[in-house]
């Protein structure tokens, strides 16, 4: 069993799965899951696990060239806005209807507990070296 970083095995066999370019969409439990991708719900009650919790997870393991969110965000959910804008200085915003399409092309999608709104981005998977 692995004594640290992210011990879900159906996470982590799909973080290992994924390559250069690849989307993941984090997302909380209202978003719509689109047909296609990977889904790896990690959802366990409402706010558990957090959507923070979710990206700070993600970030330790993932390389990530690019991000996406809602433009929603910003008024919505400013403590999710104020995380994203943490990580990613560089987030790019689209209305919330163009994420959901963009979603569907994503290769994993990781839903979290998170119960407030807009709490979703979708990584654009980078390379290490």
């Amino acid at each position: 069993m692995k004594k640290a970083g992210i011990l879900n095995r159906h996470l982590a066999g799909a973080l290992a799965e994924l390559g250069h370019g690849d989307g993941v969409l984090v997302c909380d439990a209202g978003m719509p899951i689109p047909d296609g991708p990977r889904v790896v719900d990690l959802a366990f009650v409402a706010g558990v696990p957090s959507f923070a919790e979710v990206v700070d997870g993600l970030l330790a393991e993932l390389v990530v060239e690019g991000a996406t969110a809602a433009s929603e965000v910003r008024e919505a959910n400013p403590a999710a806005a104020g995380l994203l804008d943490g990580h990613f200085p560089e987030l790019a915003l689209v209305p919330h209807e163009e994420l959901k399409r963009l979603s569907a092309g994503a290769r994993l999608v990781v839903r979290t507990g998170e119960a407030r709104p807009y709490a979703n981005v979708l990584l654009r998977c980078g390379v290490f070296f």
